[in-house]
């Protein structure tokens, strides 16, 4: 039986934002312009490990390098980044030679795979003496076998962006429909335009995508329904099919998508609230979010990254430190929402009239109230989300591409989801 988790659903969170809706791997050593970032040398450098690639996001990492440096003189943060795909991996491999950063900034999701490869140093010490823990939900804690890893300072979730020009132009709404999507973006492309852009890779990336298509439909991991599993990869099939979503779309991170939509020539792109910083500074036509188009069964997973301390940190004092200036801060959070898009999970910060006043937040925070969900799903053991993910990552990839049919995707992904879960 697997060690115990508790969920990181982010419920007393999302309790707070729904007030607001009513009145959002491989071995080696990466490095950061030319410098180290195996370990953490010297008393007073701190090592952030992160896959950050959106210029936004890389903003927000030198905003809270700028705000530790200078209330701690003496002090220098290295941000390094590690791509996406090899994060955990390198994190777990330089473990296992007591080495490492100072600080990893994870996937949430994906924490589990951290702890038990001996990545991540227990935190419940400091956060109990931390004066500001009460500021913290339980639920936003990381907590592996009864000790806690990781925190997480906001959080983030997908919705629908839209090109308001161009909805306009197609004398067309929003829509509140998987139908009316699909009517909107056969027109756009009958007016030499794309429909929508997301991410294909076969990853938990795309796990996370398809997330909302996929519970709209009935599918859920306490109820896996190869029939609903099947209509979902084949409507997403259809729109490569149709030319909607580019094929290229199987080669792209979360962030490659946006910055595609942000050019102007697609309709749709289905992404999250922490692009709010890119679309405000690169799109140059009126743009507008909504919530995703899923029914009444569908959710979004409330997600966000979790940061940890090396177990091996040279510097676990200062690291902490860091942690509670930085990310868990009202300051920090505020940075994040401003920068960002990313929603404060602070109770305290989360409450801030720049938040509920914000129209684009305004709709994140309406998916918090009506489709949130839990992630990862509580019905997966922590050692088998891994393998879960890029199952179910894999099968969205495959049906964008065409490189199997929507059956045979979904029969391969359920096979691995069953043994890995213990479902028969």
């Amino acid at each position: 039986m697997a060690p115990h988790r508790k969920r990181r659903g982010v419920l007393t969170a999302v309790a707070t934002l729904c007030a607001l809706a009513l009145t959002a791997c491989s071995t080696g050593t990466p490095s950061s312009n030319g410098s180290s970032g195996g370990d953490s040398s010297g008393s007073g450098t701190v090592t952030v490990w992160h896959y950050f690639t959106d210029k936004k996001q890389i903003s927000m990492l030198d905003q809270f390098k700028k705000m530790f440096e200078d209330s701690h003189p003496g002090t220098t943060v290295d941000n390094v980044y590690v791509p996406y795909d090899q994060i955990n991996q390198k994190a777990v491999n330089a473990a296992t030679s007591k080495t490492g950063p100072d600080i990893i900034s994870m996937n949430g999701a994906e924490a589990a795979t951290l702890i038990l490869g001996g990545a991540l140093a227990p935190l419940d010490d400091r956060l109990g003496a931390w004066k500001d823990k009460a500021q913290l939900p339980e639920s936003t804690l990381h907590v592996l076998d009864g000790k806690t890893y990781a925190l997480q300072g906001y959080v983030n979730l997908l919705a629908l962006w839209y090109n308001e020009d161009m909805l306009n132009e197609l004398g067309l709404k929003p829509p509140t429909t998987i139908d009316e999507m699909e009517s909107a973006m056969a027109a756009a492309k009958a007016k030499g335009h794309s429909g929508i852009t997301l991410t294909g890779l076969p990853n938990s990336q795309s796990e996370w995508q398809s997330h909302p298509w996929l519970t709209g439909e009935g599918f859920t991991y306490d109820n896996l329904d190869e029939a609903a599993l099947t209509k979902v990869l084949t409507r997403v099939h259809k729109w490569a099919q149709e030319g909607w979503l580019s094929p290229e779309a199987t080669t792209w991170d979360q962030t490659v998508p946006f910055q595609v939509w942000a050019a102007g020539d697609t309709l749709f792109a289905e992404n999250g609230n922490w692009r709010m910083g890119t679309a405000k500074s690169d799109a140059k036509f009126k743009y507008g979010v909504t919530t995703l188009p899923v029914g009444s069964k569908g959710r979004v997973y409330l997600g966000g990254e979790a940061q940890g301390v090396g177990a091996f940190s040279k510097n676990p004092d200062l690291a902490w430190e860091y942690l509670t200036s930085t990310y868990l801060s009202p300051e920090g959070e505020l940075a994040a929402a401003k920068t960002v898009g990313s929603l404060p999970a602070r109770l305290d910060t989360a409450s801030d009239s720049s938040i509920a006043s914000d129209p684009l937040l305004v709709p994140f925070a309406q998916s918090v109230a009506k489709l949130g969900d839990p992630y990862p799903s509580s019905s997966i053991p922590p050692t088998a989300v891994n393998d879960v993910f890029v199952a179910m990552g894999q099968a969205w990839s495959s049906a964008i591409s065409g490189q199997t049919s929507p059956e045979d995707a979904a029969a391969t992904a359920l096979a691995t989801v069953k043994e890995a879960i213990g479902k028969k």
